[in-house]
């Protein structure tokens, strides 16, 4: 674990500019859309296998401070929708967040059934994978749900791999694990695609305000 000053109030001199500084984070900066998602989910009495096309906004935010410690980040909305349709198949919005000083990644996700989960892992500034995770339990990368889904169909894990690939897109894979009512076993609710930048990243606001 990382040692803090012992002063931890005071805030340290950093870079205004959040694109510049986002290491790992960099290449997922800017608007992108993958149109190969695939989803399987619990189901009865089959989980069910769903194709999904997906919508993601990546946008830097100014850096943010704790006293000493510091993040660059992003700050990003997902939209999903099957294809060919236009209802909302899912919604998520959150911040991946990287300091530089311990090589932290943090991913905050929030969807709209009532589920939050802060996810952590570490990577080098120029990885080009890495990954985060979160159990169920722990105070410092956790989950929380509503009682309908704690009962349900409670969340024990979440893992998120990513990779920054050669031609300028990237892929994740995420693995969730829930245990769903009346199963025995846990069920592992998996997504994956590609996604492709359809537009480039705007300068977070202290410098597109100067």
């Amino acid at each position: 674990m990382h040692e803090y000053p012992a002063d931890i109030f005071t805030e340290q001199d950093v870079s205004p500019d959040g694109l510049a500084n986002l290491g790992p984070l960099a290449p997922l900066a800017g608007l992108w859309e993958g149109k190969k998602g695939f989803d399987v989910n619990p189901f009865w009495p089959e989980p069910r296998r769903q194709d999904y096309v997906e919508r993601i906004d990546l946008q830097p935010i100014d850096p943010q401070s704790n006293g000493p410690q510091f993040f660059y980040g992003l700050r990003y909305h997902t939209h999903i929708v099957k294809p060919g349709e236009i209802e909302t198949y899912h919604d998520q919005v959150g911040y991946w967040l990287w300091e530089p000083v311990t090589g932290l990644i943090t991913h905050t996700l929030t969807i709209p059934r009532g589920q939050v989960v802060l996810a952590q892992g570490h990577a080098a500034a120029d990885a080009v994978r890495f990954e985060v995770s979160a159990i169920r339990g722990s105070t410092v990368n956790g989950i929380c749900s509503t009682p309908f889904l704690e009962e349900a169909f409670r969340t024990d894990s979440f893992r998120m791999e990513v990779t920054v690939n050669a031609d300028g897109t990237w892929s994740y894979e995420e693995d969730t694990v829930l245990q769903v009512k009346g199963q025995a076993a846990p069920f592992h609710h998996t997504d994956r695609n590609t996604l492709a930048r359809i537009a480039p990243p705007k300068p977070n606001p202290r410098l597109a305000g100067g």
